[in-house]
């Protein structure tokens, strides 16, 4: 029998492989990828139950802890149940509608007996078996990543998940051989997708792999005085030859494949988030190294410059260059989800229902076939209203004030280095939503929803933990 603190141990292990396999397979943005991404997590929910029942481990604090963030989760998930739940019509007709309307000329006229406030409940129960999903592997992070050992595997992972993909992207596009997840790409020949379909994507989950990667060097700097050149030659070989070099070039390969996906959105909330991350960690940490300010200088100096200078910079730069959002058909689209939105403004048309409710706000001389917002703030408010944009807007400003209060308050150098990493991946996800739907998919989701948790954790993490894995 294992011991108790290590009796969770092989459902942690399940953890890291789920953060690896998620933007593998298509970035788990087909059915049975999906599918695969949420039996794994209801399993390992399962197993920590059991051995929970079977009093091998304890509560952790942690949960009682995070109560307001967990209890905002519960609203979300009776939220949506009660989007796709049967109601009477008359009900239905007060409180959307809209919706109302829908269903009455589906039924030729006749108001049906019992509708849903969703015009498509069976999407948005879709959806809401991906909701449950998040949210357990929300909480599942918070109770398996109880230690600092833990939260530097979790971290490392999430790194390294992104450096493969970053490999992987760069060697496809560099070669020639555009393969995406053993099949031959039949969109974006010529741009770094790793195993993703869309660029745009891509780049975000690189970012977000980033963010992690900088969390984890910043948390390994300190400060050193010398007094002799020979003891700064001695202390630079020492640098090359450690760790932190190496993760400075997990750095420099996620940098290389972030310009190759010639996403403008990507690379714009890339420097804005970083920049921004700076500042931030200068701003509120009260014992920030000097040589985290080198790093960061050193990272939009370098990255952008040098590298950039032989991975296509300037592709990328006329690209954003002749960027003008609402100039573009997207803006149109914009346009188009905000009258769509005002019909559907407090209860939405149920989450996941875009593409159903899109085209009868469509005008004729809009091309192309939309079944995303390509803005996951319009998005989220035409499916789930501006109550439901409300409770996702509280979970993701509670961790990021929670991220806040770890970088100002403790002195753990990991804690800090996470919540930097926090801040970094929920500003850049913040910042690219607005011309994007990286929220609707499934890797960028859950390994978005592993970033909030780890606020939590962070913030929260016993001072001292045991060494134990």
């Amino acid at each position: 029998m294992l011991t108790p603190p290590l009796s969770d141990r092989f459902i942690f292990i399940g953890l890291l492989v789920l953060i690896i396999w998620l933007p593998i397979p298509f970035a788990s943005n087909h059915g049975w990828a999906w599918a695969l991404m949420e039996i794994g997590i209801f399993c390992s929910w399962i197993a920590w139950l059991t051995l929970f029942l079977r009093q091998k481990i304890k509560l952790p604090p942690l949960l009682s802890q995070t109560l307001p963030v967990l209890l905002l989760w519960g609203i979300w998930l009776v939220y949506i149940t009660l989007q796709c739940f049967p109601l009477p019509y008359y009900w239905v007709d007060t409180l959307s509608p809209a919706t109302a309307q829908l269903y009455r000329l589906a039924n030729f006229g006749t108001p049906p007996p019992a509708i849903s406030l969703s015009i498509d409940p069976y999407i948005t129960r879709v959806e809401l078996l991906k909701s449950i999903s998040y949210a357990l592997l929300f909480t599942l992070t918070l109770v398996l990543v109880n230690r600092h050992s833990r939260l530097r595997w979790v971290a490392y992972c999430l790194l390294m998940s992104g450096v493969v993909q970053a490999v992987y992207g760069s060697v496809m596009t560099l070669t020639g051989w555009e393969y995406g997840f053993f099949r031959s790409k039949t969109a974006y020949e010529g741009f770094a997708t790793g195993t993703f379909v869309n660029r745009n994507h891509f780049a975000n989950y690189l970012i977000l792999s980033f963010s992690m990667g900088l969390g984890l060097l910043i948390s390994q700097l300190r400060d050193t005085h010398y007094e002799t050149w020979r003891q700064r030659l001695r202390a630079w070989l020492t640098f090359i030859f450690s760790h932190k070099m190496r993760l400075r070039l997990y750095l420099i390969v996620l940098v290389i494949a972030l310009i190759l996906t010639r996403s403008r959105m990507g690379n714009i909330a890339f420097f804005s988030s970083l920049l921004l991350t700076g500042f931030i960690g200068l701003l509120f940490a009260r014992h920030t190294a000097r040589s985290v300010i080198i790093l960061l200088l050193s990272l939009i100096i370098i990255d952008l410059l040098i590298m950039g200078t032989f991975f296509g910079i300037e592709q990328l730069s006329q690209r954003l260059n002749t960027t003008h959002i609402l100039g573009e058909e997207r803006g149109d689209v914009y346009l188009y989800a905000l009258n769509y939105w005002r019909d559907y403004f407090w209860l939405g048309s149920g989450l996941g229902s875009f593409y159903v409710a899109f085209p009868q706000y469509w005008e004729a001389g809009l091309g192309g076939y939309y079944d995303h917002a390509h803005n996951d703030y319009l998005e989220f408010a035409t499916g789930t209203g501006l109550i439901g944009l409300g409770l996702l807007a509280c979970i993701v400003l509670s961790s990021l004030s929670i991220a806040l209060l770890t970088l100002y308050r403790r002195r753990d150098p990991l804690c800090r280095g996470i919540a930097l990493a926090v801040i970094m991946g929920i500003t850049t996800m913040l910042i690219h939503s607005l011309a994007d739907f990286n929220l609707q998919i499934p890797a960028n989701a859950a390994t978005f929803v592993i970033f909030l948790a780890l606020a939590w954790v962070s913030y929260f993490m016993p001072r001292h933990a045991p060494r134990t894995a």
